[in-house]
């Protein structure tokens, strides 16, 4: 393998060397001096608009600083309120778990009931919030290796929205989901919560509107419920 040549600068030799690295130092200063001339003058002239540039970008950092500050508050203060660890939750059976998101829906701020049972359509937990509308819980407490498939979510999209009314469909699991159920899920808009969700949820304190980015009603619906 041939080796890289490096390239070397050398100091010029005698007064014709001299000469010409001077007439060439000339000519790059003449060349480059309009140039920042302009430049300087631009930003002496319109110095507002730079300076206001920084402030918004300064600003814009100092405000996601407060933000991210904010949401680790509230998260500590709900996690000290009402948290679940992993292994509570994997020890809980079916109806304890139901419980238990409902207990958890309600930390967050909404009104939730338990309503799972015989009979009760796919919906688990029904919580409504004053600006995220009424969401649907379906849970699915089984091994944490265990995966639950798409037809689980067939169900909880047939009746979510036509027979419960609900703006948000969640189907919650101690443990995973399959691919099929992932990609079944984002095309019909189902949040799903798997066993790194529920954790975020349950020990870490995140709100589960926060974690799954639920939207706002639509204005006039906000309207027509006050």
């Amino acid at each position: 393998m041939s080796r890289r040549r490096r390239l070397h600068i050398r100091r010029p030799r005698g007064p014709a060397e001299l000469v010409a690295a001077g007439l060439t130092f000339a000519a790059v200063t003449s060349l480059l001096l309009p140039g920042l001339r302009v430049l300087l003058g631009t930003l002496v002239t319109h110095w507002q608009w730079p300076a206001l540039s920084l402030l918004v970008v300064a600003g814009a950092a100092f405000l996601r600083a407060g933000l991210t500050q904010s949401r680790r508050r509230r998260n500590r203060t709900r996690r000290a309120g009402l948290s679940f660890r992993a292994g509570e939750l994997d020890a809980m059976d079916d109806r304890a778990f139901e419980e238990a998101l409902r207990d958890l829906m309600i930390r967050d701020g909404w009104r939730a009931l338990r309503v799972g049972g015989g009979g009760d359509q796919a919906a688990d937990v029904i919580a409504e919030h004053p600006l995220l509308g009424r969401a649907v819980l379906q849970a699915k407490h089984t091994r944490t290796s265990a995966k639950v498939g798409a037809p689980v979510l067939y169900a909880v999209n047939g009746t979510a929205g036509p027979v419960h009314g609900a703006q948000h469909a969640v189907v919650v699991t101690n443990g995973g989901f399959t691919r099929d159920a992932w990609a079944w899920g984002a095309r019909h808009h189902i949040h799903l919560v798997d066993r790194e969700r529920l954790h975020q949820w349950a020990q870490d304190g995140g709100a589960l509107h926060e974690l799954l980015a639920l939207p706002t009603r639509p204005l006039r619906m906000l309207r027509r419920a006050a």
